[in-house]
């Protein structure tokens, strides 16, 4: 059986040295996300031979995420297997991007049933079309930013720090206080978690490697966002908040982030905003900047014994 175990920090060295290896745009690929969330996904890692081992709860159930690193692929998948039938579970694998899919696919062909899982698919944006908001499509985007513009003269946007931390924590407070009264307890746990993993995220920011942005009209803070690197040419958005009747404060913590990101890091091509947790308003909300690819998940589920 292998020796998964809890993401901790001291794990960030080397997980990100093997995540290095590979250039898989899918937001499970990122140490962040798999330290924030392994209290609700239950995420245990393991390093093996050269490759990143993650197992992990998801819609789908137990299973695995392709292992990421550089060698004989087959024999880790093999050993994936083996930990499974250990623990007298089935075994599948999960988030599988269609890369991976056809690489599975070819390894042990006819071995594995493949289900799409739509509502984990990632949205990837040109950071350029985020940055500049041209075009006809995205026309309302930009009439919400002048908007903004207008109701708000005294705003300002800066980069969060250790120093302004505590002022998106306080902003998140009541962004979470008026979200609850406004979805009520049906969302209460998906919110508690996720404010959770905020909050985590504020306290090692440092450590994590995060950046962020926020924005303030006339001192206040209106709506923050935060992210870290993925893969040679993307960014991944963690989190983004905003008081939602201001109208336009979306879109333009939107906006501005994108700006800065392609400022500092020249080199990111996309903006991955995650996935839309199969819930509709989200959905519709990710799909009105009408993005340039989906990292398109799948689950893949063994229909033979062995492998």
């Amino acid at each position: 059986m292998i020796a998964f175990q809890k993401p901790t920090l001291s794990d960030k060295p080397w997980v990100d040295a093997l995540l290095s290896k590979v250039n898989y745009r899918g937001s499970e690929y990122n140490f962040t996300n798999l330290f924030l969330w392994k209290d609700m996904y239950h995420h245990e890692i393991a390093q093996l031979d050269g490759f990143l081992l993650d197992r992990v709860q998801s819609g789908a159930g137990e299973g695995y995420l392709f292992p990421a690193g550089q060698g004989d692929t087959a024999e880790i998948l093999r050993a994936l297997w083996a930990d499974a039938a250990e623990r007298g579970i089935p075994f599948q694998i999960i988030c599988l991007a269609t890369e991976q899919m056809e690489e599975l696919g070819q390894l042990f062909p006819g071995a594995f049933q493949f289900v799409d899982a739509r509502d984990g698919y990632d949205y990837l944006y040109d950071i350029d079309r985020l940055a500049d908001l041209k075009g006809k499509k995205l026309h309302a985007k930009r009439n919400h930013i002048n908007r903004f513009l207008e109701d708000n003269p005294a705003w300002s946007f800066e980069p969060i720090t250790r120093q302004n931390l505590q002022a998106c924590l306080d902003m998140d407070r009541e962004w979470f206080r008026r979200s609850i009264d406004r979805e009520g307890a049906g969302e209460a746990e998906d919110l508690t978690y996720e404010n959770a993993a905020l909050h985590l995220a504020m306290e090692h920011f440092e450590s994590l490697g995060l950046e962020g942005g926020l924005l303030r009209i006339e001192g206040a803070v209106v709506a923050f966002t935060l992210g870290d690197r993925l893969g040679d040419d993307a960014y991944d958005v963690h989190f983004e908040k905003a008081f939602g009747e201001i109208q336009g404060a979306y879109a333009m913590i939107n906006r501005e982030f994108a700006r800065w990101v392609r400022e500092n890091h020249p080199e990111v091509r996309y903006l991955n905003r995650e996935d839309d947790m199969g819930l509709e308003n989200l959905r519709k909300a990710k799909l009105s900047y009408y993005p340039d690819r989906m990292v398109e998940k799948h689950v893949a589920i063994l229909q033979r014994d062995r492998l």
